[in-house]
């Protein structure tokens, strides 16, 4: 399939693996955008069968002979993609009509220090079709790390998958990294945040669908590998944050318990009150704990801290 516009502005990128059903939900939403200054490049991670849409002029399919995994294809898609600025989405995900038009919009007027990428509000919808979660991203200036730096309560880090960023900035600090199979939006955020602003905006745009098939980032091996793998990668940066580095680690060990990953998340508790004692214990529910406990065969005897 080829392009009419050899340079546009944006492009947005789709990975996909095996999910034909969800694919063109996604590419659908990604064409409508309010504005035709764009090109949509679906990037076929060696799915069983290959990618086959109908033919648009703004649409580009890339085949991958075979799977390498979500970092490997995104970079994949911003090497061959020809805007200027780059954005994401998921296969079983979609984008609400004025996503691009809001994001370059943004980007035109902040006075953030360049370089400037910005982030979008993001909606979870279930299996009904009902709104569960709004979430709404921070805005960090350059130098700052994205995920370990305190926010307002009402603000969330996990809004990731709305980012739009320059592509030649992105390419600059070497793209995803491949060698992750998971948490590569987390790790990625912390080699962009020191060198890039985040603009935040309190706008929806995109929207996650809960649905039965899986998510990489719910795969309870991948999770944990990639968990370490993240803190071995940039630990001097995690121990310069030791009260959002405890967070980190004990909502790791919440989605480790919820995954049945018992001693991953009790290791991940005594990890996180290590790191900083206090906040963790302001945090940690007895409930939880003794539930944790129990499961893992280490009840304590002493609640941890009165109701």
């Amino acid at each position: 399939m080829t392009m009419s516009r050899s340079n546009p502005c944006i492009s947005i990128i789709i990975p996909t693996y095996n999910r034909p059903h969800l694919l063109p939900r996604a590419v659908k939403s990604a064409l409508e955008q309010t504005i035709d200054d764009l090109e949509v490049i679906v990037v076929d991670d060696g799915s069983s069968e290959p990618v086959v849409l109908p033919e648009y002029p703004r649409l580009r399919i890339i085949r991958q002979s075979v799977n390498r995994g979500t970092a490997a294809a995104r970079n994949a898609g911003a090497k061959a993609a020809r805007g200027s600025y780059i954005t994401y989405l998921d296969d079983d995900d979609q984008l609400l009509p004025q996503m691009a038009e809001v994001s370059l919009t943004a980007l035109a007027n902040t006075t953030l220090p360049q370089p400037v990428a910005v982030l979008s509000g993001l909606e979870v919808v279930d299996l009904n079709g009902n709104v569960t979660q709004r979430r709404i991203p921070p805005t960090l200036p350059r130098g700052k790390h994205f995920f370990l730096e305190e926010i307002e309560p009402e603000q969330s880090f996990l809004s990731k998958q709305t980012l739009m960023v320059e592509r030649e900035l992105l390419l600059g600090i070497g793209g995803y990294d491949e060698s992750f199979s998971s948490r590569v939006h987390t790790e990625i955020f912390l080699r962009l945040n020191p060198v890039c602003s985040i603009l935040g905006l309190p706008i929806v745009t995109y929207q996650m669908f809960v649905h039965e098939g899986s998510r990489i980032s719910r795969d309870p091996s991948l999770r944990q590998a990639s968990f370490n793998q993240l803190l071995r990668k940039h630990g001097a940066i995690f121990k310069a944050h030791p009260k959002m580095f405890a967070d980190f680690v004990y909502k790791h060990a919440l989605k480790s318990y919820e995954l049945n990953q018992k001693r991953a998340a009790f290791l991940s508790v005594l990890l996180a009150l290590r790191i900083h004692p206090t906040y963790t214990l302001s945090q940690i529910t007895e409930s939880f704990w003794h539930s944790l406990s129990e499961s893992t065969g280490r009840m304590l005897t002493e609640p941890l801290k009165s109701n």
